[in-house]
Parts: C-alpha cells; structure tokens; sequence
C-alpha cells in the first residue's frame, strides 16, 4: 500500500512539475476525436453490427433537437470546461514570478500585459469563427453566420478570464450564481413580443429574439442560433466551472486519490441540480440554459477527473497519444475538418481500393476509419516539426 501512494504521489509530482496536465490534452483530444470522425466510426459499428449498445452508442452521437442532453451536446461545453481548468496553470508562471498567492493579487502593470494576450486570444477565435462560417465566400453580410462556436469559445473564455484575474475564489463564485441565476429569471420573467414571458420554444424564447434583432447576418435556424448573443452568457459560467476545478487541482490541499473522490463527488452533486432545475428550466443545449450548464458542467468534471486519475496520477500515459495528437493542435483541426481541408479525398485516395474491395456496410466502416487515420498522420507531421496554432 505505501508502495503504491509513493508511486502516485511521485507521478503526480513528476506532471505538476511541469505546470502543464497530460490529461487535459489527452481529454481534449478525445473530445475532438467525435468530431473529427470518431462519431462516423460509431454509426458504421452501429450500422454492421446491430449491437443494441452500439445503436444506443449511435444515437448518443446526434444534437438533441431541442430539449434534453445527449453525449454530442456536451463535447463543446466540455471543450470550454477545459480551456477553463487551464488557465490556472497557463497563468502559474506569471503569479508564481509576481510573488503573489493568487491571480488577481497580480499587480496592474502584469494584468495589462495578460488582458492585451486574452482580447487579442478571443478577437482571433472570433475571426477563425468567421472564416470557419465562410467568411471569404464573399456572399454578402447578409448570408454570412457571424456567430460560431469558435467566437463564443474566445468569448466566453476571455469573460471568464477577467473575472479570474480580478476576483478572489469566493467572487469567483458570486460571479458563477449571478450568471446562471439572472439569465434563468430573464429567460422566464422578461416579456417576448408575440410569445409573452417564459416561453422556451425555439421562436419564442427570449434569446432567439435578441438574436433576430441584434445579431447581423444569417442565424444557423433562421429565427434562432445556437450560438447567439444572450446564450453567450451562461456559457461563462462553464469556462468558469473549469477554472474552479483548475484551481482545486493546482492548490493540491488533498491526497491525489481524495482530490479525485471529491471532485466525483462534486460532479454527482452538479448533475443532480441540474436535474432537478431542468424541472422549470430545461436543460437545453440550444439555449445553453442554466440546468445544463451544471449537468454537462457535473459530466464534463467527471471527466476530468477519471482522467487525470488515470494519466496524471497513475501515470498510464502511452495510449494517450493519439488523442495528445489532436489536443495539442485542436484547432487547427477542428477548423481543417469543418470544410478547409478534403481528408475524405486523401482518404480515398490511398484507401479507395480496400474500401471498394469490402461490401456494404463494412466499406462505411473503412470510410470511417481511413478519414481518421489520414487526419492522424496529417496531425502527428505537425506534432514531429513542432507546428501549433497557439492563440
């Protein structure tokens, strides 16, 4: 038994050494993997086998309509989750030479120099958002979708950010009630023209009409856009949701194995509120309501904190790699499979013998397959020359 602590007080030391968490690339990555083809591979599996599990699987791997959760609605608060538990780590060094405790005892001149970083960090994703929509399709401002997923990442991590940097734990907190607390009574109380008050439907919530009349361009549904401006909002409470855990993880006031136990725990006791709000407000990704900021927030700790048991205090490393290929460079991958780059031609190009060679519906599962192995390889050529986007 001392055997095993020594070891995983001697892992966990050896990673927090380097102020940067294996797991926290390694959960990003496997959260970009859905998107980038993971979800493919599932529907193929579930498409040749039949197993009710992979069906189920199957169906996990679609947006909800409107209300409710499936497992694809929580990959981007899960995404936002994440780049929250980094900030307490990116920002180490800074607080660490200041000879300051915390983040926002940072004297003014530090904090300056942070904010220009983080402004500069969300106006960037905010562009790449654009040209990711089809910005330089050149169809008019009028046909052009301004909100994106990469915007309201930059958004609402800059937002979270300035609240970090300038709040003790407990504002922290404050900060993180207020949110969620107001955008539920303006969501239920604030009156919509031709709908009234409290309707949560697609046209006639309160953030579909703000959107219709404040957000230029095309909205993704017409009358609503699940990226808007109000919903916006909320989404800072996940970003600050990852800070908190960021910040537990960092401080280390428990044993490795305890620090995990209570951040389970944590994670039980978010979804369970968030069950229980979604009562009187649903939770509903669309809206990124209150409800599901706590549910996916609760799914999105648990997480993490299986995998930083596993890689960080553990130290079971080597099968992360793959997914350490795509977390170090999410991004750019993210935005190379959302139209700039072809890999289902490259795919082909190599593959396209066996693929045509195996009948229906294993060649789907080749197809599937084969797109991710391309990305991979495209992913590990960036990783072997040093080449990331870093923002």
């Amino acid at each position: 038994m001392t055997t095993k602590s020594n070891r995983i007080n001697a892992v966990e030391h050896k990673n927090l050494q380097t102020e940067r968490l294996v797991s926290l690339d390694a959960l990003r990555g496997v959260d970009m993997f859905w998107i980038i083809g993971g979800e493919h591979i599932i529907h193929a599996l579930a498409e040749l086998t039949g197993w009710p599990v992979m069906n189920w699987l199957s169906a996990q791997m679609h947006h909800t309509i409107w209300n409710g959760c499936t497992f694809y609605d929580m990959i981007f608060p899960l995404f936002l989750f994440i780049s929250g538990v980094s900030m307490p780590f990116s920002f180490g060094k800074k607080v660490a030479a200041a000879g300051v405790e915390n983040a926002y005892e940072l004297p003014s001149k530090v904090k300056n120099q942070i904010y220009k970083s983080m402004a500069r960090r969300a106006l960037i994703l905010i562009f790449l958002g654009l040209v990711v929509n089809g910005l330089f399709k050149f169809n008019g401002l009028e046909n052009t979708r301004f909100a994106s997923v990469l915007g309201r990442i930059g958004i609402a991590w800059f937002f979270a950010g300035m609240i970090y940097l300038n709040c003790s734990l407990v504002k922290q907190i404050q900060w993180f009630l207020v949110i969620l607390i107001s955008y539920w009574l303006a969501m239920a109380y604030i009156p919509v023209p031709g709908f009234g008050a409290g309707d949560l439907s697609m046209e006639g919530s309160l953030e579909s009409c703000i959107d219709r009349l404040l957000l230029p361009g095309r909205l993704h549904s017409k009358v609503h856009d699940p990226e808007g401006i109000l919903s916006t909002i909320p989404a800072i409470a996940t970003g600050l949701l990852g800070i908190f855990t960021g910040t537990f993880v960092k401080k280390k006031n428990y044993e490795p194995l305890k620090s995990v136990y209570l951040m389970l725990l944590t994670a039980l006791g978010l979804m369970l509120i968030g069950l229980v709000w979604d009562m009187i407000f649903p939770i509903n990704k669309r809206l990124w309501s209150s409800s599901f900021v706590l549910f996916a927030g609760g799914w999105s700790v648990a997480f993490f904190a299986l995998f930083y048991l596993v890689i960080d205090v553990l130290g079971f490393e080597k099968w992360t790699f793959p997914f350490i290929l795509i977390g170090t460079n999410s991004i750019v991958i993210y935005m190379a499979v959302e139209g700039i780059v072809n890999f289902q031609y490259t795919a082909n190009f190599i593959f396209g013998g066996l693929i045509n060679l195996a009948s229906d519906p294993f060649s789907d599962l080749l197809k599937a397959v084969s797109v991710v192995l391309v990305e991979l390889v495209f992913l590990y050529v960036l990783f072997k020359n040093k080449l990331f986007l870093k923002i």
